[in-house]
């Protein structure tokens, strides 16, 4: 394991939680919440590039193409808070905090399921 990029997808963990949940909270995407969705994207794409080194790259298993979803899931999610942000469509702002929360329990397999399979066995 290589715990710079550990640290780095956690710091993606944070990031995209405070981007989700607050969006959740405050019931309405505003353009700081789309900043923590970039920050969580730019720092998971980091530190996963950095376990492809260290694995030799992608693993063909739950948490390699869990991960490698999340990635594009986070990619997607940021591009379109962008167009509903653009848009200015209230339903769509006020709405978009489903797709975020569905991309973030999504993004939570490849980050847990390497703790997972440790205690399993």
């Amino acid at each position: 394991m290589n715990p710079t990029a550990s640290i780095i997808i956690t710091a993606a963990l944070v990031f995209y939680s405070i981007g989700v949940w607050s969006e959740r909270l405050q019931g309405r995407l505003k353009a700081w919440h789309l900043i923590f969705f970039i920050l969580g994207l730019i720092s998971d794409t980091w530190g996963t590039g950095m376990m492809f080194d260290f694995a030799g790259g992608l693993t063909i298993d739950l948490h390699g193409i869990s991960g490698l979803l999340a990635i594009i899931l986070m990619f997607i999610h940021a591009v379109w808070a962008l167009v509903v942000l653009i848009r200015q469509d209230e339903k769509a702002l006020t709405n978009f905090h489903k797709f975020s929360l569905f991309v973030w329990l999504i993004w939570l397999i490849p980050y847990f399921s390497p703790m997972l399979f440790e205690l399993a066995g």
